[in-house]
């Protein structure tokens, strides 16, 4: 696939790669594969086009975007050497400080030059380098706007509507010899700006005044405004050519004048090298990584307590999705966090697949079946499965609070979170901390500028107001979130984790598990109602627990407190009194306190004296005095009660209302079934129906792997070798229209049945036009194999394989020049 001359077009620079060339410019730029191009000059067609080559530009970091930039404003095609020198300038600013920039320079350039000509930006020989015309038209200047460089257009854009007149007044006072003929007028002043000698002369005789205007414009923007009546420096550097008019009131510093200001550069801050990541702190990695462990068993309890909380089925979604203001705002209180912090655990269970809507009428949050696996899952398995969702996450919960391009606020769980760069963001913030030596914690502010550095491009979709890019936003949040979720301990980034990034989350739960205490099968209860967990419970216990009693604080140790609620919960959910006095004596490492154990029987006393059932519902007790002191109670009005019997009474609500109405009046009464058994309500009993964790939003196509690849790549051979096979031409019928060069061969069907069962008998390939059942017409190279009932039996070159062809669809044939499919 050499090529002996240079290449004349992109594609037949790319016709020359070799196929390991070629698949690196489809891993690089995956959406040139979505179709895959039917032969090379569609592939340079459409790596050439606008989107292809923004998208392109997205990813290039800051030096390799400099220099497609520089070749930008450098004639085309230019050579190395001018390419070096846009970049280091003309020497006019030598200095120790710039031989050292000018070499780094020198050194980044092949590598960055090679990434260009990979993604087919740049191809061409070394003395003829040429950025693809896309490219050039997206960076170069024009008379309309300046280029990223800050440079402005050449003096031949500048005054290409300029009046030969005019052009002489200002070779005149620059002091040229008249010419008549505007191209040489052009190319004088050209060449008196690209002069150093002349140029240094009409600079000296400026005034100082006109220099002041000058550095102004100089690293741009270029253009500027002038009156009817200039000031006499602007008119100064008008007439002298330094200020070129492009409209009544705009004039510009042309591209030469300003590179000759610049000492040749055409950025002023070339940055070959990426910026360090700073350490903030040092810290010992055994202490990172336990802060880190006690953090991730933290997150793990968080979302469980969340979806504990949401058991009996969630808050209630908005009609336009998510969560309401008042309802995150009820999470956080639960969560005993800030509502910032409650969306991020909300949307961490959603990523996970942990939570979902029930998809009833009245729709709701719920644990999906998934979190039942999810909670017998040991503590560091929990973990990975979180860190791991959080990962590849495209949700991005930092944006809740927010609004969206509409004005219209941003909900957690709701739509429009979706960032497509965030994983790949996550991914290059926690990269970046695990090249850093264990226990360090970088500066986060210069974590932000390697980020912009790689990719200075991306980012332009922050939120309208925000004056720090998307990026920069997602990575903040990153390392917010790594700290909540026990990614990073104290800053730094922990041994779990890095295990995780490499070896995966077996290994990653192999090394958090001896970090994370083992689980407790016991209580300390005190005198004063509560009991104290001096660590992680066991599962059984810690639910057993969470119904008996209220969590009052949380930390190393966790503390539960006994009230009569929570007692009569106990009851509610099946539990008797003696249940509750074993469990209590079976898992408390202390005597059970006297208080405790008269609290317990005090509620069981009165639990279930009344009954509850629907009738609208009504209240049944055997003692006759309780139910006349609940109709002499004037807060039992709005139950509207009436008696029935002496032990009965009918109320015009319903069960559930009657049932909370007693209870806040203080009674302890229990909902029973048309049998007159007692209800037993048992909490975290609604899950919604299996649900799928959400799919993360693709930023663009998916990076194809090896297969694809080879496939794609011979795909592409195959149909070039289609396209630029030298053939025959394929004997005209009578009155049958010329073949135009290139278009698809055309002959009469017993033509082409006799050609391909000639080339059948003796084996050679053909060049064919097909048109499938969709319309779509192609031309291939085949060996025909068989021909019988309508059909040729063939190897088709182009696609690599054998295939069947009906004759009525094939437009013409015409046989190879040579063999040619070798």
């Amino acid at each position: 696939m050499g090529m002996t001359t240079p290449p004349r077009t992109l594609a037949e620079a790319l016709r020359a790669r070799d196929d390991e060339s070629l698949a690196g410019l489809l891993r690089a730029r995956p959406d040139l594969l979505n179709p895959v191009p039917g032969d090379i000059t569609q592939l340079a067609t459409r790596a050439g086009t606008r989107a292809s080559v923004v998208r392109a530009l997205e990813h290039l970091d800051r030096f390799t975007l400099q220099t497609a930039e520089a070749l930008a404003v450098a004639a085309d095609p230019a050579p190395y050497e001018t390419l070096l020198g846009l970049l280091t300038g003309d020497g006019r600013d030598d200095g120790e400080h710039r031989d050292d920039a000018d070499a780094a320079i020198a050194d980044a350039l092949p590598g960055a030059l090679a990434t260009l000509r990979e993604q087919a930006l740049v191809w061409g020989e070394d003395e003829r380098l040429r950025l693809v015309r896309t490219a050039r038209e997206i960076l170069a200047p024009s008379p309309q706007h300046a280029s990223p460089t800050g440079l402005g257009p050449t003096v031949a854009e500048a005054t290409s509507g300029m009046s030969p007149g005019r052009l002489q007044e200002i070779l005149a006072s620059a002091g040229l010899p008249a010419t008549h003929d505007p191209v040489s007028a052009v190319t004088a002043l050209s060449g008196l700006f690209t002069d150093r000698a002349r140029m240094g002369e009409l600079l000296d005789s400026a005034p100082a005044e006109a220099l002041s205007v000058l550095d102004r414009l100089v690293w741009g923007p270029p253009y500027g405004e002038v009156t009817p009546n200039p000031t006499p420096p602007v008119k100064w550097l008008r007439d002298h050519g330094l200020l070129l008019p492009v409209s009544t009131r705009t004039v510009v510093l042309p591209r030469e004048a300003a590179l000759h200001l610049r000492a040749g550069r055409a950025h002023r801050v070339p940055e070959p090298r990426p910026p360090a990541v700073e350490a903030v702190a040092n810290r010992d990695p055994q202490a990172v990584d336990s802060a880190a462990a006690g953090q991730a068993l933290l997150a793990v309890n968080t979302v469980e307590e969340l979806l504990k909380n949401w058991n009996g089925g969630g808050p209630p979604i908005l009609r336009a999705g998510g969560l309401s203001v008042r309802e995150l705002k009820k999470t956080a209180a639960a969560l005993e966090v800030p509502e910032p912090v409650a969306a991020f655990w909300a949307e961490l269970a959603y990523a996970a697949g942990l939570l979902a809507s029930d998809g009833e009428a009245d729709e709701r949050y719920a644990p999906t079946p998934a979190y039942d696996d999810w909670a017998d899952l040991p503590a560091q398995e929990r973990w990975t499965r979180l860190a791991t969702a959080w990962l590849a996450a495209t949700r991005t919960c930092g944006l809740v609070g927010g609004q969206d391009a509409k004005g219209r606020a941003l909900s957690a769980l709701g739509p429009e979170l979706d960032r497509t760069a965030a994983p790949e963001v996550r991914h290059r913030v926690l990269a970046l901390l695990a090249a850093l030596e264990p226990g360090t914690a970088p500066d986060p502010e210069t974590v932000l500028a390697r980020l912009r550095w790689e990719r200075p491009l991306r980012g332009a979709s922050a939120s309208a107001g925000s004056t720090t890019d998307l990026r920069s936003r997602i990575a903040l949040w990153t390392l917010n979130e790594s700290e909540l979720l026990g990614i990073t301990g104290r800053g730094a980034l922990a041994t779990h984790t890095r295990a995780l990034l490499g070896a995966g989350p077996a290994e990653a739960a192999a090394l958090l598990a001896p970090l994370i205490p083992e689980p407790l099968d016991h209580v300390l209860l005190q005198a004063d109602l509560t009991a104290v967990a001096p660590g992680p419970l066991e599962r059984p216990l810690a639910d057993m627990l969470s119904a008996l009693a209220d969590i009052e604080s949380k930390g190393g140790a966790t503390v539960y407190r006994f009230t009569p609620g929570s007692v009569r919960r106990a009851l509610d959910a099946g539990q008797s009194a003696a249940d509750l006095h074993a469990f209590l004596a079976a898992h408390s490492r202390t005597p059970v306190p006297q208080p405790l154990s008269y609290l317990i029987d005090d509620v069981a006393r009165r639990h279930g004296h009344l009954r509850i059932g629907a009738a609208s519902s009504y209240v049944r007790c055997d003692d006759e005095a309780v139910l006349n002191e609940i109709l002499a109670d004037k807060r039992s009005a709005t139950l509207r009660l009436r008696r029935l019997a002496p032990t009965a009474l009918a109320a015009q609500v319903d069960p559930a209302s009657l049932l909370e109405g007693l209870r806040e009046m203080g009674y302890a009464p229990a909902a029973e079934s048309a049998e007159g058994d007692v209800l037993i309500t048992r909490a975290g009993a609604r899950r919604t129906p299996p649900r799928t964790a959400p799919v993360p939003v693709p930023e663009g196509p998916p990076m194809p792997d090896g297969t694809l690849l080879g496939a794609a790549v011979r795909a592409i051979r195959a149909g070039d070798t289609a396209a630029t096979v030298v053939r025959k031409d394929a004997p005209e019928s009578p009155g049958a229209p010329a073949t135009a060069p290139g278009a698809l061969p055309r002959t009469t069907s017993a033509e082409t049945l006799a050609t391909v069962q000639a080339a059948a008998m003796t084996g050679s390939a053909l060049w064919i036009g097909y048109v499938n059942a969709d319309g779509a017409a192609s031309q291939r190279v085949i060996a025909p194999v068989r021909v019988e009932g309508g059909f040729v039996t063939a190897y088709d070159h182009t696609a690599d394989e054998v295939r069947t062809y009906p004759l009525h669809r094939i437009t013409g044939v015409a046989e190879l020049a040579d063999d040619q499919t070798a």
